[in-house]
């Protein structure tokens, strides 16, 4: 029954037959549970295992490699090969490829326990009247029509319609649903609002959610998926997870290499045609395989294997470092997606404030003879530590505040006026509350008005162990009081009064809404003497202006406290005692913000990141809030930036637009609405950041780009989240995105420098393979280098320290690729030198090397027709393991030197030196060690083909490697009439023969990143 909350109860009692003094039949029972089905939320059939672990292979450069490590397997079968040698390529990549499903698998595991949890928040039993006679059920029989009763502590097993108070009132916390911070009144009437939200429905009962105070009984109107709670289910089961853009981009680019790939492996095969006859291949079968397997060779080359486990180990790093800042981060890419994040919308109560309502003013009369005749009083504090200091109107700390007589009773009062409990959770470290927030606030004022009797009040006070000093104060005004009789807070008097009595003297002290205590108020406490004096129509005016102060311009949530001396021997009070009070004092409350958020506002309005504050509390608290915290800076008109979730949903298409683009506060939603938010700015291509505690911010979390979780909130939130705040701190949220773009920055320069590295291995094959050279590196020669010697520094490249500006820029557009147009021919003039140089080894070693054979460059680029004719030399020199050894060994040196020009994207080795990152620096250490220990320890030796190098080789190694260090690769940049860059094509003498080594840029930072060179002149 969706209209339940607009109709009265006996037109919801007819609705469903049902007899509100007997409840439903057993035949009602019956045909309801056939109509409407469980009181439970279905379990959604999850993803089968396998289909999981298939899905993690369903991309296309994975697919390559799968059929690269096939074919290479059979190759090997087909010529012959056994054990290891066959199996070490496919197994290298196979292991690679499952390691990285695995993680996938797991992610996606934990994102199916949202919808479980769920299930937590569901009541187990229910106290149901049927046939005239109340029965304990479990909670899942419930059907509509069922008349159920509530009280204190219980878990509200259905969405329900009240149909009968049975106490003074009835106030259910559902911050888990709506994020109220405060717990809400229910009442009996219907409702009349159009498009009411669930704030709007004061007589409706939502399930999972808690009563706090009173008893009541209402008739079920909505059992399982057809509740508040089932919407939430639903809501996330229609909501898709989005891709990261790190995500869509390695995706892009991964199809843009695919197809590059491709084409070379295509082309080299096709170039080769010529060469399938030639006799050392026997026969043009046997050529076309031998040529096939160089393609496959090209291919393994070409796809950066290490990639995905170096952006997932990068992207743990960055979640260690975020670990330290209160970020939990639950799933990797998250991350990255925190770096280009344009909007953060941000709940209000727990993120933005403490969650911890504090007294923030009081206001006592000072003297009917003076003016003014009111004294203020700030107190400061924002949490429900007792911890604080209490200030007069002129900013002077007062040292002894039960000196002032209105202090004092107030600290009486609201001691003794109190059902709730403050406490210390050593656990936590932390003080907790337990009952309504504004009477801990009223605790946590008493004791930091402290104690009378002795002038070392405070400092003895501090002396207290954090459990005793809890609730010191209030325990001994409790001790001195003894409460003889109770009138609880009911909705038509907004009040509550206890009798208490202290050495043979009865006093009644109230406390509740201002405007019902000044009322019956006749007499006044002065602060100066402690005298009472009559309430003077100056006096009460007075009192009025400062409660419209506190409760419109602060927008203070404010109570009123009296006292009221009693005839002695009386033992109980009744509503007709509530009048001739005396005034004791005015003390204004809210829910601060957190002292850090002006900051963090700042720096995401510098970082180019919008802030949406999007609450369920009411228009005018939620603008005061957005006030303090600066997110109304330099405005002094809210219209246009400030809107409820009707509001929004009442303009027109055309200003919707124009209000997404400018709203800074979204107030009085419900989960749909959050929702609603996050689709609207992804729409126009924003990349959204939610943040949520409570069940109702599920769907939202799980919609936005990344969803942050409150460490205090629901395990629902947190399931359906990215990343979970430790501290539940807006700023924290800041200090993740600068982690975030520095992660992100990191990420992109790893990648750049393993693509580079990949084209020279790439150029080094293609061109050996069209000059018909021999091969100059077999794979799995290949697989070390990307494996090991690209893997290590690139993850090294990971711990570069963040620019000093990053939150200072505007956040990367979603559409910017990884690697450019740009950038890709800028990193393939890269790898053209890396391929070159490994090149130039290979043939160094045949033409010029003292330990070679010193062939004629001709006799080298026909080898395969060595055993054709008459030769001064064996043809088994072709199958040495030296010259290949000199080519991977430069491929190896020149990608170390290559990886310290990867330091910063934007600064060259002259501004950031190699020392910075001394995790890079050590890591090219490290994979040296690991090389080295390839060439000279036998079985390593053996299993890579390898063999170890001389001084002399060593030498021209470093020759071929060592240009790559320079910044610019040689370039000469100069500023003459503006940036210019001259590349120098610099003759290299190898031996008595010149070779033309061309010196391409390893580095074309120093002329500013977004620069386009020109390249027309060579000298």
């Amino acid at each position: 029954m969706e209209d339940a909350y607009a109709k009265s109860v006996a037109e919801v009692l007819d609705a469903f037959g049902v007899d509100q003094t007997k409840g439903l039949s057993d035949s009602q029972v019956e045909k309801n549970a056939r109509l409407y089905g469980k009181n439970v939320l279905p379990q959604e059939e999850s993803t089968p295992f396998w289909k999981l672990v298939l899905k993690q292979f369903d991309d296309l450069l994975v697919k390559i490699l799968i059929a690269a490590a096939v074919i290479s397997f059979l190759l090997a079968r087909m010529n012959g090969e056994t054990g290891l040698s066959a199996f070490l390529e496919p197994s290298v990549i196979f292991m690679i490829l499952a390691a990285n499903a695995a993680v996938g698998v797991i992610t996606e595991t934990n994102a199916e326990k949202a919808l479980e949890e769920l299930r937590a928040y569901q009541a187990d039993i229910a106290t149901v009247l049927r046939n005239g006679c109340f029965s304990i059920l479990p909670a899942s029989e419930l059907v509509p029509g069922d008349i159920v009763e509530v009280g204190v502590g219980c878990k509200v097993p259905a969405d329900m319609r009240m149909v009968e108070m049975l106490s003074h009132q009835l106030r259910v916390d559902q911050a888990i649903l709506t994020g109220e911070s405060c717990s809400v009144a229910k009442e009996l009437e219907s409702t009349p609002a159009m498009n009411a939200v669930y704030q709007d429905k004061t007589n409706i009962l939502f399930s999972g959610t808690v009563v706090v105070a009173g008893r009541a009984r209402a008739i079920v109107i909505g059992v399982g998926f057809n509740t508040a709670m089932g919407s939430i289910r639903d809501a996330m089961l229609r909501t898709e997870d989005e891709a990261t853009p790190l995500k869509k981009k390695l995706d892009e680019f991964g199809t843009f290499l695919a197809k590059v790939i491709a084409g070379i492996c295509i082309l080299v095969w096709v170039v080769n045609i010529g060469h399938f006859r030639d006799p050392s291949h026997g026969g043009f079968v046997r050529g076309a395989i031998h040529y096939f397997k160089v393609a496959v060779a090209l291919a393994v080359a070409a796809i950066p294997e290490g990639l995905p486990a170096v952006v997932t180990t990068c992207l743990a790093l960055g979640t260690k470092r975020m670990a330290r800042l209160n970020a939990i981060v639950r799933s990797l890419p998250s991350v990255e997606t925190l770096g280009c994040t344009t909007v953060i919308c941000s709940d209000k109560t727990g993120t933005l404030t403490t969650n911890m309502m504090s007294v923030s003013k009081v206001c006592v009369v000072r003297s009917v003879h003076q003016r003014p005749m009111t004294d203020e009083y700030s107190i400061s504090g924002t949490t429900f530590a007792p911890d604080g200091f209490i200030y007069d109107a002129g900013g002077l700390q007062s040292e002894f505040p039960p000196q002032s007589p209105c202090l004092l009773h107030l600290a009486m009062c609201s001691a003794l006026c109190n059902e709730s409990t403050l406490q210390y959770n050593p656990d936590k470290k932390s003080y907790e509350k337990i009952g309504e927030s504004t009477e801990v606030a009223l605790r946590v004022l008493v004791e930091k008005v402290g104690l009378p009797g002795f002038d070392s009040m405070p400092s003895a006070l501090n002396m207290l162990t954090k459990h005793e000093r809890a609730s010191y104060c209030n325990r001994y005004w409790e001790n001195q009081f003894r409460k003889i009789s109770v009138l609880e807070f009911s909705r038509d008097r907004k009040m509550m009064s206890v009798l208490c009595s202290r050495k043979h003297q009865e006093i009644m002290f109230s406390k509740g809404a201002p405007e019902s205590i000044m009322a019956r108020c006749t007499h006044i406490l002065c602060n100066d003497d402690g005298s009472s004096v009559p309430l003077t129509m100056d006096i009460r005016n007075e009192l009025e202006a400062r409660f419209q102060s506190f409760a419109g311009k602060d927008t203070l949530r404010c109570l009123a406290l009296a006292l009221k001396r009693m005839p002695a021997g009386q033992q109980s009070i009744c509503y007709g005692d509530e009048a001739n009070l005396t005034f004791i004092g005015l003390v204004g409350m809210l829910d601060p913000p957190r002292e850090e958020v002006w900051d963090a506002i700042h720096s995401c309005m510098s970082a180019g990141i919008r802030v949406i504050v999007v609450t369920g509390d009411n228009k005018s608290t939620a603008e005061s809030l957005c006030r303090q915290i600066g997110a109304f800076e330099h405005l002094n008109d809210f219209a246009g930036y400030s809107y409820t979730a009707s509001e929004f949903e009442g303009l027109p298409p055309l200003e919707r637009t124009n209000a997404l683009q400018r709203m800074v506060l979204f107030s009085r939603v419900e989960p749909s609405h959050k929702k609603m938010l996050v689709e609207a700015l992804q729409t126009h291509n924003e990349v959204v950041a939610m943040t949520g505690d409570g069940v109702n911010d599920a769907p939202a979390l799980k919609k936005a780009d990344i969803g942050i979780a409150m460490g205090s909130g629901t395990a629902v939130a947190k399931s359906a989240s990215d990343m979970v705040l430790a501290d539940d701190n807006f700023a924290t949220i800041v200090a993740a995105v600068a982690e975030g773009r520095a992660i992100y920055n990191n990420t992109k320069q790893f990648i750049r420098y393993m693509i580079s590295s990949n084209i020279g291995e790439v150029v080094c094959i293609f061109l050996a393979a069209v000059l018909g050279m021999p091969d100059t590196l077999i794979p799995v020669q290949l697989l070390w280098v990307n494996l090991v010697t690209d893997g290590l520094p690139a993850t090294a490249i990971g711990f570069n320290k963040p620019d000093g500006n990053i939150m200072t820029v505007k956040p990367r557009k979603v559409n910017e690729a990884v690697v450019s147009g740009w950038l890709f021919f800028r990193y393939l003039v890269i790898g053209a030198y890396v391929g070159l140089a490994t090149i130039a080894g290979f043939v160094w070693w045949f033409v010029y090397s003292e330990n070679g054979p010193r062939l004629p460059y001709s006799e080298l680029v026909n080898f395969d027709s060595c055993s054709t004719r008459q030769t001064s030399y064996p043809c088994s020199i072709f199958e040495d393991r030296h010259p290949s050894t000199v080519s991977m060994t430069v491929l190896v040196v020149v990608e170390m030197f290559n990886a310290l020009n990867n330091l910063s994207e934007n600064q060259s080795l002259l501004v950031i030196h190699p020392w910075s990152n001394l995790w890079l620096v050590g890591s090219i250490i490290l994979t040296m060690l690991l090389h080295v220990a390839v060439l000279y320890i036998e079985p390593l030796s053996a299993l890579f083909s390898v063999s170890p190098l001389s001084w002399v080789e060593w030498k021209i190694v470093l020759y071929l490697s060592f240009p790559s260090i320079f910044d610019n690769g040689f370039a000469i940049i100069q500023f003459i009439g503006g940036l210019r860059l001259r590349l120098l094509v610099l003759p290299l003498r190898l031996q008595d023969v010149d070779v033309l080594a061309v010196c391409f840029p390893c580095t074309l930072q120093a002329a500013g990143n977004g620069c386009k060179y020109q390249w027309n002149r060579l000298n």
